[in-house]
């Protein structure tokens, strides 16, 4: 079976030349459907550079990225809109919202882009929010809520229209214990629905929580193994 994403010796170059910096130097991954994968480095190891573009959001300087059989390396900045749209449900450490929104509303924005009727997209942003446990908490603003619950909205607002793929980058980095505690229990209750979970992180605590570790280094992967995880 083919691999959801399969990424091909895929290096990343900024200035090339003499002072040319390699975020990504010959990365090479593959992924199955219903993984759920943590991808860990510190600062500057090439783990975000490597999350743009399994997000879609960059493109290699040499190498391929196929997501679902589909060379998306090769493709247009609409074409890769097109994508992120379908396939692709992020969410980011800061949470993203937009302050004058409801949590609704919020939740329900990326569905206007993406031509959803009115009463659809209604119904599909109120499930997601139960889905996170936001059920009395649709009318309130982001400043009306908690870091946790912020972080709530923002997964709502990544799996209304169900995308195969969560891409979480530091999805807890801003937020205390118990609410980090919170968020990857949705993230997992979410893989054991079906989805595939990619986490981005440089906590070890949170990494120990994934079924799969890849651990990425100056750019190289460095280790890429399974663990066993107890609370699955």
């Amino acid at each position: 079976m083919a691999a959801l994403v399969e990424v091909k010796d895929i290096c990343k170059i900024y200035n090339p030349g003499e002072n040319e910096v390699r975020a990504l130097d010959h990365v090479s991954v593959s992924i199955q459907e219903k993984e759920f994968v943590a991808i860990i480095g510190h600062s500057g190891s090439g783990k975000s550079t490597l999350m743009n573009m399994l997000g879609c959001l960059d493109v290699p300087t040499s190498g391929s990225y196929f997501l679902h059989g589909k060379d998306v390396s090769r493709m247009s900045d609409d074409e890769l809109s097109d994508v992120r749209n379908r396939e692709i449900g992020f969410i980011f450490q800061g949470f993203n919202l937009i302050a004058n929104l409801t949590a609704l509303e919020n939740v329900e924005l990326p569905l206007i882009y993406r031509g959803v009727g009115k009463k659809e997209r209604r119904e599909l942003a109120e499930a997601a929010l139960e889905k996170v446990g936001l059920g009395q908490r649709m009318s309130h603003k982001p400043s009306e809520m908690s870091g946790g619950q912020q972080q709530r909205v923002a997964i709502a607002r990544a799996i209304a229209q169900a995308p195969p793929v969560i891409l979480a980058d530091e999805p807890t980095g801003n937020l205390d214990s118990g609410s980090t505690k919170e968020i990857m229990s949705i993230l997992k209750q979410l893989h054991r629905e079906g989805r595939t979970v990619i986490l981005i992180t440089h906590d070890n605590d949170i990494a120990a929580q994934a079924r799969r570790v890849i651990r990425i280094k100056d750019g190289k992967i460095e280790a890429d193994f399974e663990q066993q995880v107890e609370d699955w």
